[in-house]
């Protein structure tokens, strides 16, 4: 049983948003992790190449999605299916958090949002407050482990 809001989980802030890590690959041998991702208003997340990873993602609210070049606009309960090495990106384009229930197949990507992100107490924390320089060095640390966790950043 996982329950996004107990405050046990793995909370980490990503981007601005937060991932609650709900099943890691730890817990299902590397085959799959699913992630509850709270997304800010008008958040948008860079361009990635999950090089060996399938993901499919459903949204709560409306989302503008970038897949292989081409936006495509999705409603509440609507679900994206990326597969492996697709170039991808998604915005929240309501005015309110939204949330995505993200799962990649095989597990890993969990383990990249924790290395570069920062560790909150709760799904529903406001992110740290990062200085320019704290962000950049965020960023730097995305760039530097990307390959170690087959993604790649294309913005």
């Amino acid at each position: 049983m996982a329950n996004p809001d107990d405050p046990k989980m793995r909370h980490i802030s990503v981007a601005g948003g937060t991932y609650t890590i709900l099943v890691s690959g730890e817990d299902t041998g590397g085959r799959y992790c699913l992630i509850d991702m709270l997304v800010p208003p008008a958040a948008a997340r860079r361009r990635t190449v999950t090089t060996s990873r399938r993901c499919l993602r459903s949204w709560t609210a409306r989302s503008s999605s970038l897949f292989r070049g081409k936006a495509q606009g999705t409603s509440a309960g609507s679900t994206v299916n990326i597969p492996a090495n697709a170039p991808h990106a998604f915005k929240n384009m309501s005015n309110k958090p939204a949330r995505l229930l993200c799962m990649c197949l095989p597990s890993g990507q969990e383990e990249f949002f924790m290395a570069v992100g920062d560790p909150v107490d709760s799904r529903t924390a406001p992110p740290p407050k990062l200085s320019d320089d704290e962000r950049a060095e965020r960023m730097q640390r995305a760039r530097a482990l990307s390959a170690k966790y087959r993604t790649e950043l294309l913005v």
